[in-house]
């Protein structure tokens, strides 16, 4: 065995870290989680374990509790409700208010320009705009 890692079957016994297989491991990693990021200087096995943690939280939750990817037009509908905006308020990302509705009603897809307009006005990715195809992984 290696110096670095130890006996990992024998750590694992001994309740270091592992793979979480439910929901209430899942509860109690998240609260260690929780307990070690809310330190104001974590040491550096802390910080660690910090790593470590997340990425744990972060397999199960992604196997378990997917995200579905919002299609451009509902995230735009999302945007303009939670910044207070009109249609008319995207007319410089779109070119027209009849370009803005007929996008949010389906009847037309984004262009490149677009894409990088509202990107740059709402400061995030581009990808978050761009219909992905039916099966394709993020």
């Amino acid at each position: 065995m290696s110096t670095v890692l130890g006996n990992p079957a024998e750590m694992i016994a001994h309740g270091a870290p592992r793979v979480i297989h439910n929901d209430m491991e899942l509860e109690a990693y998240t609260d260690a989680l929780f307990q070690l990021t809310a330190l104001d200087n974590p040491s550096s096995s802390e910080a660690e374990a910090i790593e470590l943690l997340t990425l744990l939280v972060e397999r199960y939750e992604q196997e378990h509790y997917p995200i579905p990817v919002a299609d451009p037009a509902s995230v735009v509908r999302l945007l303009i409700e939670q910044q207070n905006l009109t249609q008319r308020d995207l007319i410089p990302q779109f070119g027209s208010e009849s370009a803005v509705s007929m996008f949010l009603s389906g009847q037309r897809n984004l262009t490149l320009e677009q894409v990088r307009k509202l990107s740059t006005r709402f400061k995030l990715p581009a990808d978050v705009f761009i219909r992905k195809a039916v099966g394709a992984k993020a």
